[in-house]
């Protein structure tokens, strides 16, 4: 395709110029002409934006040295002054906000967005944090610093499943459900990347693929066996919906999946990420994953190679473009000796450089709108409110016995907990800093009257706590209007391998319970608010983490329990706004809470039997998907325009939805779907839509929701989706269909069945 552009050189000079867009080898037009630049003399033609990328990226290339191609196949590159190449580091993080850099909006975990429910959120979040992004980027550059964690490439989303509580890191997913990892996952890619036609606002990463969700101790070494069908069914669904969203790059996991470490999987990464599901970026490693192909499996390691030249040479050889490490310094080694040809490391070196020229890190400043991003937009009012609209819609309420809502004028608040004034359980893992961190202590103290009396003692330590020790905090239950006890976990006791520092198990969560100091000091609060047996004192438990935790006995002991994950900078505003009825809760667990680790599998089988709200047969705790409101919703009949559909055609159902109660509030509407006739063992049933409405008090709207005939697949045994005739159920509600304990109150959703033929 012929463009024309015209270059203002003086008052008296135009020089038309014809340019030509060329398509790249993945058949795709990239144009990196901007109307806004007239390029008008470069001193190497890949600096030039009105070549093509192929063009600019092969330039540059042909002008490297064999050495410097390695160097720039490392996350941490070196600058190369005789082309005015500045350093770049390949490694920035921005699971809930920019990590690891400056001062930045902390937004809440992964894992509260998720508790959302809500893609079109966290699409407005993950714009936020690549506006962040790139002013940060844009200050720090103006300076010359061009340190790790400064980037433009970051190593987000985590869209592993969180199939087992006990993996430390599920925090940084957003649940156990395949469809909502997905569609939250594609907002967070799409918001990071930005709409520009020709530039990346930031590039995104999924990771880590695939198959990878603890235990986290034997992360190195560990093989993760799945058949196809829950492969295809549970673990790559995600992975395959942000190759189809253009995601940026992929990121393999540490551990082997079914017998080949990831990072050399020809299956995953030949077969199926780039052959079958036609990936366009590139691929990396995970920190450190190229050891463990030398390291043997006594070392902790996978000894497929004995050398860290054949670690990178396959590596390379598999199709991975960036070494998170240092073991692709080994590559021309690797070249001398005849494994592997300079070509090849080419081949992959040309995708990794495609993605900082779609950054426009080789173009004239002001070539994209981004670079005029100001440093204004950082923790900006407008995002600190769009942090606690987040963290409001995450909490989830599990229990409330009609304590909640709380006045804000009463005569004595007790406010008590390790977490209640702890900066770490706003924070989870990954996170930035903020100077302006509301804990749950300060958030509450801001809300009450200004007559009202505010007691706060910390109570009792995270987790360890000296025999004995004297008590002079419980008593305080006994005599205070309330109590608010802020208990829970935080990313000391789960997390990465390394960042737990309270934790015996590599960060994994091999007790399911709280820790007994925290439920002992939880019964001597309810001992002393119990004291007057004619007066007795309600006690409000505030729980703080990122997983599923055994919550028997805080339900049992407590007159509200209000699940809080890690909340954020404006996390203790948002605990306050719900617990004095500013708004409502309407959080959804995405993640379902069994009752002990006896209900579920071995950790380290990674089969779905028995797993996730899908396949799990037993009554848990509390279910997939629940949460309650400080109102009621009525679900009408769902409405359909045919009883029965082919499987080539679209179905439309209508449901209305009602507040039926007397608060205003958010209501979390879930669609699933249940194959009653499968030939193979099929999900009791799988949410396959979602949408968040809001409703006041006798308010009532009419959803309509399309069904497309893929949400009437099945899985079959050897991976391959199909669509079998016979009947499937409707379900929509407030919750998953999934059993649930009677004193959680009774499931309230509509049923319809659909016949295929």
């Amino acid at each position: 395709m012929i463009k024309t552009a015209f270059i203002f050189i003086n008052k008296s000079v135009f020089i038309l110029l014809i340019l030509v867009s060329c398509k790249n080898d993945n058949s795709e037009t990239i144009s990196t002409v901007d109307n806004k630049i007239p390029p008008t003399n470069f001193e190497f033609p890949f600096y030039n934006p009105s070549l093509s990328i192929d063009e600019r990226v092969q330039d540059l290339i042909s002008r490297l040295t064999l050495e410097e191609k390695a160097n720039q196949m490392m996350n941490s590159t070196s600058g190369i002054d005789r082309l005015k190449i500045s350093p770049y580091d390949y490694w920035n993080e921005a699971l809930h906000g920019v990590g690891r850099s400056c001062v930045a909006t902390v937004f809440p975990q992964a894992i509260g967005m998720g508790a959302t429910f809500d893609d079109n959120l966290i699409y407005r979040v993950s714009s936020a944090i690549s506006d962040e992004a790139r002013a940060l980027y844009n200050a720090a550059s103006e300076k010359g610093y061009y340190k790790k964690y400064g980037g433009l490439t970051f190593w987000t989303p985590n869209i592993n499943i969180f199939r087992d509580p006990r993996w430390g890191r599920g925090q940084e997913t957003y649940g156990e459900d395949p469809y909502l990892t997905s569609i939250i996952g594609v907002s967070f890619v799409k918001g990071l990347q930005g709409d520009h036609p020709n530039y990346l606002k930031t590039a995104a990463c999924a990771k880590h693929y695939a198959v990878h969700s603890g235990p986290e101790k034997l992360r190195h070494e560990f093989n993760a066996e799945s058949n196809q069908k829950d492969l295809w069914e549970t673990y790559l669904p995600a992975f395959e919906a942000l190759v189809d969203a253009k995601v940026e790059s992929i990121m393999c996991a540490y551990n082997s999946t079914n017998g080949e470490p990831c990072c050399a999987n020809t299956y995953l990464i030949s077969e199926v990420l780039l052959d079958k599901w036609q990936f366009k970026g590139h691929v990396l490693t995970d920190c450190g994953a190229l050891e463990d192909f030398y390291k043997q499996p006594s070392e902790g390691g996978h000894g497929i190679v004995k050398t860290p030249a054949e670690a990178a040479a396959l590596a390379v050889k598999s199709g991975i473009s960036l070494n998170c490490g240092s073991i692709y310094s080994y590559l021309p080694e690797a070249v001398k000796t005849g494994l592997i040809t300079e070509k090849e490391i080419d081949s992959q070196l040309a995708k990794l450089l495609r993605t900082r020229f779609k950054l426009g890190l080789f173009d004239p400043k002001g070539s994209n709108p981004y670079d005029g991003i100001s440093i204004d937009v950082v923790n900006s009012e407008t995002h600190r409110a769009l942090a606690k609209e987040v963290a409001v819609k995450s909490m989830v309420l599990l229990k409330n016995n009609g304590v909640l809502p709380l006045k804000n004028d009463l005569s004595k608040y007790f406010v008590t907990g390790p977490n209640a004034a702890n900066i770490d359980i706003l924070l989870g893992n990954y996170y930035g800093v903020n100077p302006k961190l509301v804990t749950i202590l300060e958030g509450i103290a801001n809300a009450i009257n200004p007559a009202s009396q505010i007691q706060y003692r910390l109570g009792c330590m995270l987790s360890e706590m000296p025999k004995n020790p004297i008590d002079w905090a419980s008593g305080n239950a006994g005599n205070s209007d309330v109590t608010l006890a802020v208990l829970g976990i935080s990313s000391l006791l789960e997390g990465e391998e390394g960042e737990s520092l309270a934790s015996a198990t590599a960060g994994d969560r091999l007790d399911y319970n709280l820790p007994e100091s925290q439920l002992d000091y939880l019964r001597k609060l309810r001992k002393a608010a119990d004291k007057n047996p004619e007066d007795k004192k309600p006690i409000v438990a505030i729980i703080t983490g990122g997983s599923p935790m055994n919550l028997a006995e805080v339900h049992e002991l407590a007159d509200a329990v209000l699940l809080v994950w890690y909340p954020g900078e404006e996390g203790g505003t948002a605990v306050a706004d719900i617990l004095f009825g500013n708004v409502s809760p309407s959080g959804r667990l995405p993640i379902t809470f069994p009752k002990s680790l006896d209900q579920l599998p071995d950790y380290h089988d990674y089969s779905m039997k028995g797993r996730t709200y899908k396949y799990m047969n037993l009554d848990p705790m509390y279910p997939f998907g629940f949460g309650l409101s400080y109102t009621t919703f009525s679900y009408g009949k769902i409405q359909t325009t045919t009883p029965t559909m082919s499987k080539k055609d679209n179905l439309k159902l209508k449901v209305t939805i009602t507040n039926s109660g007397k608060t205003t509030s958010d209501e979390v509407v879930q669609m699933y779907i249940s194959d009653l006739e499968a030939s193979v063992t099929a999900p009791n049933f799988q949410l396959i839509k979602t949408e968040r409405i809001n409703l006041k008090p006798n308010e009532s709207r009419t959803l309509e929701f399309e069904l497309a005939p893929k949400d009437f697949e099945i899985v079959k045994n050897d991976g391959t989706r199909t669509i079998e005739a016979g009947e499937f159920k409707i379900y929509v509600g407030g919750s998953s269909p999934m059993k649930r304990s009677f004193e959680l109150g009774a499931q309230k959703m509509s049923e319809t069945i659909i016949t295929v033929k």
